[in-house]
């Protein structure tokens, strides 16, 4: 059988694939363009994807032989899934490898937007650094400040227990309220989305892009947020209406914000590189050697159960007919 890998992974992982089927896989850094992807898929029986990576009902028509489609990312917004279970093609996804390092990024983001620590680096940089002086580069503080939690998933959670070390109030909005003895554990208080918003001194998105979330955060939440408040995204970027978050940024009408993703990945909305008072990072909320090797080898785990005629670990339609 044969196998296309649409991204370069660890060489031990590409080998573990080759011991048992053919593999075609991508050597290059940068992902498979979309006349490439089309181009490969002809003939293959397994696709290890990544999120970068649309795979939909021309993908399945170039690969009538396609059993199954293993995305490397927690998300799975790039698959038709229906159109996949439709065909009888197992899609899986790598849950829970990268929770620590997004929560860690997350707090990164959370502490460089109020601290002003990248825009601290740059003038230091050019050389604006004459003096220490009492006013000078002021930013906020985060210990003993009120955090907003939109989506108390796995991430959502290492969040908030990272925030206890700050002494934060943590106020969670979910689909799924907790238990109130999970609340207590946790040390968080669930609060409808509008109370979040306008409690909160930093709000932290953690919600997976379903056409409910597609702009959950537009001009009307970002209007009821406070003026000296901050608005950080390491979930998805069509969450956010970036528009509408350039607009209340320039106006001032909220402190800042950090994004990891952004809405026309890689395209960033006109205005929001000028812009002092957001941080700005190249999608990088799994990004360490630890968690990307780990995603690797669990994408790889679920393609080659799904191509054994097993059931993979991480399956998102155990209704496929397989």
């Amino acid at each position: 059988m044969k196998v296309l890998v649409t991204a370069k992974l660890p060489q031990g992982v590409i080998q573990e694939i080759a011991d048992q089927f053919d593999v075609q896989a991508n050597e290059k850094t940068q992902p498979f363009s979309r006349d490439e992807l089309l181009e490969r898929v002809g003939g293959i029986d397994g696709l290890l994807s990544t999120i970068t990576d649309r795979i939909d009902e021309e993908v399945y028509d170039r690969a009538p032989g396609l059993r199954i489609v293993a995305n490397y990312g927690v998300g799975f917004d790039n698959i038709d899934i229906p159109g996949a279970t439709a065909r009888g093609i197992m899609v899986t996804n790598t849950p829970g490898v990268v929770t620590n390092a997004t929560a860690d990024i997350t707090f990164a983001l959370i502490l460089a937007v109020a601290r002003r620590i990248v825009e601290g680096d740059r003038m230091t940089r050019s050389g604006g650094f004459k003096s220490w002086a009492p006013m000078h580069f002021l930013g906020t503080e985060v210990t003993g400040k009120t955090l907003g939690i939109v989506g108390l998933g796995r991430i959502g959670r290492a969040v908030a227990r990272r925030a206890r070390s700050f002494d934060m109030e943590v106020f969670y909005f979910s689909r799924n309220p907790l238990k109130r003895t999970e609340e207590e554990e946790l040390g968080v208080a669930f609060a409808p989305l509008e109370d979040l918003l306008a409690r909160s001194d930093f709000v932290s998105l953690h919600v997976p892009l379903t056409p409910e979330t597609r702009h959950l955060i537009s001009h009307k939440e970002l209007s009821l947020m406070k003026p000296s408040a901050f608005l950080i995204n390491t979930s998805r970027g069509p969450v956010v209406n970036e528009k509408d978050l350039v607009e209340v940024l320039k106006q001032g009408r909220i402190r800042g914000a950090g994004l990891d993703v952004y809405e026309n990945e890689p395209a960033l909305t006109p205005g929001l590189v000028d812009l002092d008072n957001v941080v700005l990072l190249p999608h990088l909320g799994s990004a360490t050697v630890e968690t990307r090797t780990r995603m690797a080898e669990m994408a790889a785990a679920n393609l080659l159960a799904g191509l054994r005629g097993e059931r993979p670990p991480n399956c998102l339609n155990p209704t496929s007919d397989l």
